[in-house]
């Protein structure tokens, strides 16, 4: 195989075999991304923005997860090739606006964890009182480990776990139901230094762009779904339904939690709790569901922290196996797992753990995930300019509408970050800087593939090695 062209021969003998996922194995696997983002983390929003502003960031943020799936069901139907949204960006906008793409993706994926390990933490020392670097250590060993012995039987144990959570979240919201008051959702006062602070408002508009990163947390990674797209029994009826389906259950998860945690016990008390719903239930004298919904909760983060660290070795498997990425890192061990994209995104995400600040990682993950959301709507704008003809099995409601309205939102998204924190967002630009030029001065000469169609069966078949 010379460096510029994959032999045929080569490709022939690594297709991907046809997925035996369905489209509600797929909508788990959705939920399971996402569902930490329920337990813990979204809760800051209100802290910075009081209830009432958080509600606004989180409904903003819920309509461009929804254009965004909307235009990734599309895409992930019409080109069901592995890498997610960096292969709809990489048909459309050559290797350049494909890997700018991924990049954002992996930092995202990288980072997430990072975060969730911080809230693990939380959630085990409210449990047996130990906290910090040993607990995130202990946490990323053990679940890469579990990968690099072999997950795919593992992924179906994580949908009973994310089932769990998911009882935990109705559970809670049963039980704080009757506690509910709607003073209590506004019990902050308002900020007599910000201009237009008021009881509903009580950090003014600008406490809602500030809110924007915290809204995306109940949503945050959802978009990993067409990472399975090759696995899907039908790809092109499997992958939209699964998508849109796990919307539509975090968008009721979401609402339960926003509402009836703060209207529970007082906006806040939640807007500064490290695990809400355990201190919900305990103010509201419910301790025996608090320490059980704790350890589901727990369960709930596991199930996401196990999930994305999946994306994310997949993501730079695929990407290292097509030359963006150093090729020593889609090198597998005996079972086919591999090592080193498993092993150095690790490393890197608990060292950032290490700051323990939950918030701040949170931030800087919504940075990437909004250059790769801006990057995949374009992408659904631009196939239907250039490719109208394309054949789309699934199409986008609202069609390039729909996706300009995500591409505004992702926009207004990352400059939130800014507003919430300006180390956060240059953290990440400087991060995203590094990674791009790494492309522009040295892998982009280095690209096993030339073309879109060589590239993507590169694509297909790192994933058939990965699930073989």
């Amino acid at each position: 195989m010379s460096e510029h062209h994959v032999d045929q021969d080569y490709l022939a003998k690594r297709q991907l075999k046809k997925g035996t996922a369905g489209w509600v194995l797929l909508a788990g696997l959705g939920v399971s991304y996402v569902i930490s983002g329920d337990f813990a983390g979204w809760n800051f929003g209100i802290g910075v923005a009081g209830w009432g502003g958080f509600a606004i960031a989180a409904v903003l943020m819920a309509v461009m997860y929804l254009t965004l799936v909307l235009s990734l069901a599309e895409m992930s139907a019409a080109i069901p090739a592995a890498g997610g949204g960096y292969s709809f960006a990489r048909q459309v906008m050559g290797p350049s606006g494909g890997y700018l793409t991924g990049l954002a993706v992996l930092i995202e994926y990288v980072l997430a964890p990072a975060a969730i390990v911080v809230f693990i933490g939380a959630a085990v020392e409210a449990l047996v009182g130990l906290n910090g670097p040993v607990i995130y250590a202990t946490f990323y060993f053990i679940f890469v480990s579990i990968h690099l012995i072999g997950a795919g039987e593992a992924l179906k144990l994580m949908m009973v776990i994310t089932a769990l959570a998911v009882f935990a979240i109705l559970a809670t919201a049963i039980t704080l139901f009757g506690s509910f008051e709607t003073a209590n959702l506004f019990d902050i006062a308002p900020d007599p230094s910000i201009a237009g602070a008021n009881e509903y408002l009580p950090f003014g508009w600008h406490g809602v762009w500030a809110a924007l990163p915290f809204g995306m947390w109940l949503f945050l990674a959802i978009e990993g779904v067409p990472l399975a797209a090759e696995e899907a029994k039908d790809p092109a009826t499997d992958v939209p339904r699964g998508i849109v389906g796990a919307m539509l259950f975090l968008l009721v998860t979401a609402v339960l939690v926003v509402f009836l945690l703060a209207g529970a016990v007082g906006a806040d008390a939640i807007g500064n709790s490290p695990v809400p719903l355990v201190d919900a239930l305990k103010h509201t004298g419910n301790t025996t569901l608090a320490t059980t919904v704790n350890v589901l909760g727990l369960a709930g983060l596991i199930a996401s922290f196990f999930s994305i660290i999946y994306g994310y070795s997949r993501l730079v498997f695929a990407l290292s196996r097509a030359g963006y990425l150093p090729r020593f890192l889609s090198l597998t061990n005996e079972r086919k797992a591999p090592v080193w994209a498993l092993a150095i995104p690790a490393v890197l995400g608990f060292l950032i753990s290490l700051t323990r600040e939950g918030d701040l990682i949170i931030a800087m993950a919504v940075v990437g995930a909004t250059i790769s959301y801006a990057l995949m709507a374009l992408s659904h704008i631009l196939l239907r300019i250039k490719h109208p003809d394309m054949h789309r099995p699934y199409k986008t409601p609202g069609g390039v509408f729909t996706s300009s309205i995500c591409l505004v939102l992702a926009v207004i998204a990352l400059t939130g970050v800014y507003a919430f924190d300006p180390r956060a967002f240059n953290y990440t630009i400087v991060l995203y800087v590094i990674g791009a030029l790494y492309y522009f001065l040295y892998s982009k000469n280095h690209l096993v593939a030339k073309t879109p169609e060589e590239e993507f069966e590169m694509l297909a078949a790192a994933e058939d090695e990965l699930g073989e």
